[in-house]
């Protein structure tokens, strides 16, 4: 884990996921890019796979969070319960400030 780095988010705070498809590795799922979702929390600052994934260091380390979503709100026809979540980590890169 990676120190010194500031994180932009807390637990409770609503976020949007970035959509994006980059032309090299992303490691956030295209279901949940433009997605609205609550951070649970922080699991702290770690080098960016989408840089180790091409041999660099992945630096600057990017804060790592446990992202929460209603599932009803990703999945047009979901036929679960209205209570049902999941939960995802999500680098801060691809965090928008709602």
């Amino acid at each position: 884990m990676a120190a010194n780095v500031t994180e932009k988010f807390q637990a409770g705070d609503q976020v949007r996921i970035r959509v994006g498809v980059p032309l090299t590795h992303f490691r956030t799922p295209e279901y949940i890019q433009g997605k609205l979702g609550r951070v649970q929390l922080s699991w702290g600052a770690f080098p960016n796979p989408e840089g180790l994934a091409y041999g660099k260091d992945g630096l600057p380390a990017q804060p790592l969070y446990l992202i929460e979503f209603a599932q009803t709100d990703l999945w047009r026809d979901y036929k679960g319960a209205a209570s049902d979540t999941l939960m995802i980590d999500v680098y801060e890169n691809w965090l928008e400030t709602i």
